[in-house]
């Protein structure tokens, strides 16, 4: 076995004990699933009627959920990394012939396939509460595309704040700012309805880049601009949080 194709073979075993953790603690499963489907339905049932954005509001505020998703279930995951580190785990690797670096793909890799299965949870409650997308299938393509690139910038950066912190309890509340920053963006109503300042810091922000590109897609309307952009963004996050975390595992270790 060559050198690539162990650390495939390591990390593929690492992604097998992130899901057993997972499935081990409630706790991660109910904060990606259950606490985003409570919000899709206090914010489409409860304040929605509230809301004038030009379009029945469940259509709008769908993108804008499957992004806040994502935030909801990197909490666990921060806490688990920092622990890998704080508990002797990747010290015990040392004198095992497995890669050590494997650790940090698997959490990516497990926080990508955890929040695609939420998401598609998502997806299909918003469809009952009456969500109708326009999309084309290549147009659903290009939203699976944007998506997958969101959850890999926000894995990255939730490994690396999870390495950089200095306790697991330190480390589970990196996830928070991930969590409240789409509510400061276009997720629920439009940037242009805010008051000064807030209006101009949804405006430039990531998120809403990312949610408007999501939204043109999903119904039927995409828009080059905002697309370059949210890509441009989420090339940036990767790549910083990609740095951040090797550059911290590397320190550490």
């Amino acid at each position: 076995m060559n050198a690539f194709s162990a650390f495939l073979a390591d990390s593929a075993t690492m992604v097998r004990r992130d899901f057993r953790h997972t499935m081990r603690n409630p706790l991660t499963l109910f904060n990606a699933v259950f606490v985003p489907v409570f919000v899709m339905f206090l914010m489409v049932h409860v304040f929605g009627g509230a809301f004038d954005v030009g379009a029945d509001y469940v259509d709008y505020a769908t993108p804008g959920l499957i992004i806040m998703t994502i935030g909801y279930g990197i909490g666990p995951t921060a806490t688990a990394v920092n622990s890998d580190m704080t508990t002797g785990f990747i010290n015990r690797l040392r004198v095992m012939d497995v890669s050590r670096a494997a650790v940090l793909n698997a959490h990516v890799i497990a926080i990508m396939l955890r929040t695609m299965v939420a998401i598609a949870i998502i997806i299909g409650v918003a469809v009952l509460l009456g969500f109708r997308p326009a999309a084309s299938l290549p147009q659903w393509l290009g939203a699976i595309g944007i998506v997958a690139l969101t959850v890999l910038a926000i894995g990255w950066l939730t490994v690396a704040s999870g390495l950089a912190a200095k306790t697991p309890e330190g480390a589970g509340l990196a996830g928070v700012p991930l969590m409240l920053l789409p509510f400061l963006s276009s997720a629920f109503v439009p940037a242009e309805t805010m008051g000064p300042g807030a209006r101009q810091f949804a405006e430039y922000q990531p998120f809403t880049s990312i949610i408007e590109t999501l939204r043109g897609l999903l119904s039927g309307t995409p828009s080059a601009g905002p697309a370059i952009t949210a890509v441009a963004w989420c090339a940036g996050l990767t790549l910083v949080g990609y740095l951040w975390a090797r550059r911290t595992f590397t320190k550490r270790a």
